[in-house]
């Protein structure tokens, strides 16, 4: 059973309990990322200080709070450890389902289980099928009821989680999003994702076995001609993480090279932190750095001022376009951040005792989520040619 939650209803609330989250997590990130060893005290307190229902509509016993608010809690948390900040990472996705597909009921009740600290985890895309959208796992119904049976990967938060959701496809051809409450009969997380990367995600296998599903616990997912804003959101929080992971290996990389780092023979300095090359390059990781978190600013306000009620075809696309623009340099400057990290270290910056290999890991594996090739294409494609992006959880 969860621990009862807070609830929180202020912007201010939700960046400190952030910073609370963030500041138990850093102090041993890197013995965790080492060990495998999970997050879980700080991942309770995440949900124990209410930060789970930040983005549920207060009329639901949410906060309310806007999406600048929860890409900020995103990127202070995965500053700290983004493998922490992924964890949670589909837990809004879902909610931003729930609110665009479920029925009055099913929110009351879904949301009404997260308002009091429980999790939702992602049963994930199939590791063998032909493309992420590919689905093989059935929902079927006989003897009175609904069954489910397939096999699910990359199930980020789902070992973690009071409540697993995934996707089947009916009897009917019709795609949907089923919720299962753990424990259940023929319901199993799988611990094992051995990603070279956000070590500590447990985004394994999770295995369904003639699952049972109560019908009111299904959603279809909508058809592509709809607007929705389930992908700015989710795409809002990878960067949110990826501008969170570059954060922190800059600030390591800077303090690891006034520390530990020894200067060029040709330098002529006494530290490495003096040395004008050395500073030039800094200085420009450092723009790069301050314009992704400035685009990711952007497209947060991009998405808090639509209006859901009100989604048009225009303003779903003109969040993923906006999103998309923050992806692609929240992608770049993870990378950059994290590899100069070791440039500017030395050698010495390589030693395992050190575990500063994890940012380029973490950052390397979680920007590959979705190929940045194709932001560029949708954001090219929507301002040379007017045509709005593809509809799904990508972009």
């Amino acid at each position: 059973m969860c621990r009862a939650a807070k609830v929180i209803f202020s912007e201010q609330q939700a960046l400190a309990a952030a910073r609370a989250v963030a500041a138990l997590a850093v102090s041993d990130a890197a013995t965790r990322d080492r060990d495998r060893l999970y997050p879980l005290e700080a991942l309770s307190l995440f949900s124990r200080s209410g930060l789970g229902s930040i983005s549920i509509p207060t009329a639901c016993g949410g906060g309310g709070l806007p999406w600048r608010t929860v890409a900020e809690v995103f990127r202070l948390i995965s500053a700290a450890d983004p493998s922490l900040g992924q964890i949670p990472q589909n837990h809004f996705g879902i909610i931003q389902f729930v609110r665009d597909e479920g029925t009055p009921a099913q929110q009351r009740a879904l949301f009404s289980a997260v308002v009091a600290g429980q999790r939702l985890g992602n049963g994930g895309p199939e590791k063998n099928s032909r493309h992420t959208r590919d689905v093989q796992a059935r929902l079927r119904l006989r003897e009175g009821g609904l069954w489910l049976t397939g096999e699910k990967f990359y199930s980020t938060g789902a070992l973690f989680a009071h409540i697993v959701v995934t996707t089947a496809i009916t009897d009917e051809g019709q795609a949907v999003m089923a919720f299962i409450p753990r424990p259940a009969d023929g319901l199993e997380v799988i611990d094992d994702w051995s990603g070279m990367g956000q070590r500590t995600t447990a985004s394994g296998t999770v295995r369904l076995e003639n699952v049972a599903v109560a019908p009111d616990r299904v959603i279809p997912l909508p058809s592509a001609d709809k607007p929705t804003l389930r992908g700015p959101v989710s795409q809002l929080i990878q960067a949110a993480i990826d501008a969170g992971i570059a954060r922190g290996a800059f600030d390591e990389a800077c303090e690891f090279t006034r520390r530990h780092a020894r200067p060029w023979i040709d330098a002529g300095v006494d530290r490495q932190a003096d040395d004008p090359h050395l500073q030039a390059d800094v200085g420009r990781v450092y723009i790069e750095l301050l314009a992704a978190e400035a685009l990711l600013r952007k497209a947060a306000r991009v998405l808090d001022e639509i209006d859901p009620a009100a989604l048009s075809a225009e303003q779903a696309a003109r969040a993923s376009i906006a999103v998309a623009e923050a992806k692609v340099l929240t992608t770049q400057v993870a990378l950059k951040a994290s590899e100069k990290l070791l440039e500017w270290g030395g050698s010495r910056a390589t030693l395992a005792e050190h575990g500063l290999d994890r940012h380029w890991r973490n950052a390397r594996t979680h920007t590959l989520h979705d190929p940045v090739r194709w932001k560029y294409h949708a954001i090219g494609n929507y301002y040379l040619n007017g045509i709005f992006p593809a509809r799904h959880a990508w972009i």
